[in-house]
């Protein structure tokens, strides 16, 4: 995702974001940067500090209390050590400033996003909503959220096949191993059990109902 507020470096930007081959979203202030955050399970947000609305210090605090694993960068006309500083301490991963050789720019974002790279490969994400695969832990707006084995097995599939609903026998055949009894409420029951975990009262609801194709987790 980008966001940045002058219209002529925005479209620099972009081509050079796509001419490396990422795909990339635009965000035209702080708090579109937060709510396509919780949309979309996004690698990198490179961002300006100075934005409209939320300027980007706060959104990047906001981020990391939600516990948002992104990465993100700023790119800014703000370049004073101070400046900089403030950046990294809010959870920036990287504080570059205005003008930037194009170069150099593509070669701190890999950078950033080899050393995300290790952890991302055992942690899916949805939204605010992330499981790491080797502990079992859920994580959702900064909070760890306690799952049984057969808990943690249902949310990796809904995750892993997010934002596609899935059936109740596809659920029972992957989670449970087993061929779909159509007399039994197990999943409606597990999914229950979820429900009342991930979907605390005042986050957005991630775990949804589809008539007649069977359950969804999906950031919207």
């Amino acid at each position: 995702m980008l966001a940045e507020p002058d219209a002529k470096v925005r479209g620099e930007l972009v081509d050079l974001l796509r001419g490396e081959g990422y795909s990339v979203d635009i965000a035209n202030d702080g708090d579109e940067v937060l709510w396509l955050a919780d949309m979309h399970p996004y690698d990198l947000i490179l961002m300006e500090v100075l934005l409209p609305g939320k300027d980007g210090m706060s959104v990047v605090r906001q981020l990391r209390r939600k516990n948002a694993g992104v990465s993100a960068v700023f790119l800014s006309e703000r370049r004073s050590v101070e400046d900089r500083v403030a950046g990294l301490d809010a959870g920036a991963d990287e504080y570059l400033v205005k003008p930037c050789a194009a170069s150099e720019l593509s070669a701190r974002l890999r950078a950033v996003l080899r050393r995300e790279r290790p952890r991302r490969a055992h942690v899916i994400r949805v939204g605010d909503l992330e499981l790491d695969l080797v502990s079992r832990c859920a994580m959702r707006a900064g909070k760890q959220i306690p799952l049984t084995n057969r808990e943690s097995a249902l949310l990796e599939f809904l995750m892993t096949n997010s934002p596609r609903p899935m059936s109740k026998a596809m659920i029972v055949e992957r989670v449970w191993d087993q061929y779909f009894d159509t007399q039994t409420n197990v999943v409606n029951v597990y999914v229950n059990y979820l429900r009342k975990k991930i979907d605390q009262p005042g986050l957005n609801p991630l775990i949804h109902t589809m008539r007649g194709a069977g359950f969804a987790l999906r950031a919207s």
